[in-house]
C-alpha cells in the first residue's frame, strides 16, 4: 500500500542530521505520496528558515517532485480535514495531510509531529520513522 510523508520527513531529506537524512531518503526512495501541501510547506522552511534562494529552493523541490507520487490538494480535502479536526484533534494543517492522504489511498503517514501508532478512520496509521530505527 502506499506511503504518504509530512513534509518535516522531506525536509529531513535535506537536513543535516545523518541519521534523520539517511532515513527519509530511504522513505523517498521508495516512491512515496506526498502532496501538492508538503511542497508548499517545504518550499516556505527553505527560503525562510534555511534561507535558500527561490531558484535553489525551486530546483531542489522540482527533484523531489520528479521521484515521489504527487497529490493536489483540493477544496474536498479541506472539508475532510475539519471533519478529522473535530474527531482526532489535529491542527488544520496536519489534518489537511491526513485527509489527502486517506482520499490517495495510503495506508501510512511518516511524520515526526503526529501521535505515533494512532490509526485514523481505521486504516491509515501515523509512524515516527525516527522511532523504528
Amino acid at each position: 500500500m502506499p506511503v504518504f510523508l509530512d513534509s518535516n520527513i522531506v525536509l529531513y531529506a535535506l537536513g543535516n542530521d545523518a541519521r534523520k537524512r539517511g532515513i527519509a531518503r530511504g522513505l523517498l526512495a521508495e516512491q512515496p505520496t506526498i502532496s501538492t501541501q508538503v511542497i508548499n510547506e517545504c518550499s516556505h522552511v527553505l527560503r525562510r528558515k534555511l534561507k535558500f534562494t527561490p531558484s535553489v529552493a525551486g530546483q531542489q523541490l522540482t527533484a523531489l517532485i520528479n521521484t515521489v507520487r504527487l497529490a493536489d490538494v483540493g477544496i474536498h480535502d479541506t472539508f475532510q480535514a475539519w471533519e478529522l479536526a473535530t474527531r482526532y484533534g489535529y491542527s488544520h494543517f496536519d489534518c489537511l495531510i491526513l485527509a489527502t492522504a486517506l482520499r490517495v489511498g495510503c495506508s501510512t503517514v511518516y511524520s515526526e509531529d503526529m501521535q505515533y501508532g494512532q490509526v485514523i478512520e481505521s486504516c491509515l496509521k501515523i509512524i515516527n520513522p525516527f522511532t523504528q530505527y
